[in-house]
């Protein structure tokens, strides 16, 4: 099979934040499916099938006043993917307990050790969401619990939720390079027992979970909420990220439709990540 064509974009950004966040997530809108973040700006990844030369038309912080953003573009192969995260990736800590590195990173003396090799996949925990739900994962028992993560990307939530003492994982993802980059990385962390699937919440029909995991967009988890109600036993935990804190009443009266009852929040800079306990059952 041939490689995937990829375009990788360079946004040089003035000044870095909080217009990097704003501009990863208007990008998120229109097909982009990873970035790096850099010192001077971020790297930004499409599959050439899924672009146009029209596709930043309508990046409204490309044409705010108080920023200053320069791209540029070209064609890249997914096998060169590997050489540029070994020269952008660095290690992340996450509390005092959880590292997550990269297989060419030195080990450390953390409790929980998570090797990623990301490839085009989201989630290496260096972007605040990825972060702040790693936080959640590591503040709560995950003992024998059924878990889902959904829109897992690299599967990072999932394997530490199983580190954690989780009973059954399930990681989905749409994007079938997710999906293969899932099934790598647990099996790097010895995580073989996590179930990897590829699809949509159309695959969930007739599960059932003690948590759900979902760090994806605002759009798609308004829409995708009540199916999560429904897929949690009594008591069950939700934990959600991928939207700013100004859309934070959005979900929570999302969530409070279907019987979630909102419990606290992680804040890191625009981005917040909230959690949810199943309070009345939604039928």
């Amino acid at each position: 099979m041939a490689n995937t064509i990829y375009i990788e974009y360079t946004f040089k950004v003035t000044p870095i934040q909080p217009a990097s966040d704003i501009l990863i997530a208007e990008l998120g809108e229109v097909g982009f499916e990873s970035f790096v973040e850099q010192d001077d700006g971020v790297l930004a990844y499409i599959q050439k099938e899924d672009w146009n030369t029209e596709i930043l038309t309508g990046i409204d912080i490309l044409s705010h006043p108080n920023f200053d953003i320069k791209a540029t573009f070209k064609e890249i192969e997914q096998q060169n993917w590997n050489a540029t995260w070994e020269s952008n990736f660095k290690p992340i800590q996450v509390g005092e307990q959880c590292e997550v590195r990269a297989p060419f990173h030195e080990k450390s003396n953390v409790l929980y050790d998570i090797e990623i090799m990301p490839k085009m996949s989201f989630g290496t925990g260096h972007h605040e969401t990825t972060h702040m739900m790693l936080q959640h994962i590591l503040d709560h028992d995950f003992s024998g619990k059924s878990v889902l993560d959904m829109g897992s990307g690299t599967g990072v939530l999932a394997i530490l939720a199983a580190m954690k003492g989780a009973k059954t994982v399930e990681a989905i993802d749409i994007d079938h390079w997710c999906y293969l980059n899932a099934k790598e990385n647990t099996a790097r962390n010895q995580c073989e027992h996590i179930i990897v699937n590829e699809g949509d919440v159309r695959l969930l029909e007739g599960k059932r979970y003690d948590v759900i995991i979902a760090n994806i967009n605002r759009n798609i988890l308004i829409q995708d909420i009540p199916v999560y109600a429904r897929c949690l036993n009594k008591s069950g935990r939700l934990f959600l990220s991928g939207f700013y804190e100004k859309d934070r009443i959005m979900i929570n009266e999302a969530c409070s439709k279907v019987g979630l009852e909102y419990q606290k929040k992680l804040k890191k800079g625009d981005w917040v990540a909230t959690s949810y306990k199943l309070a009345n059952p939604y039928v």
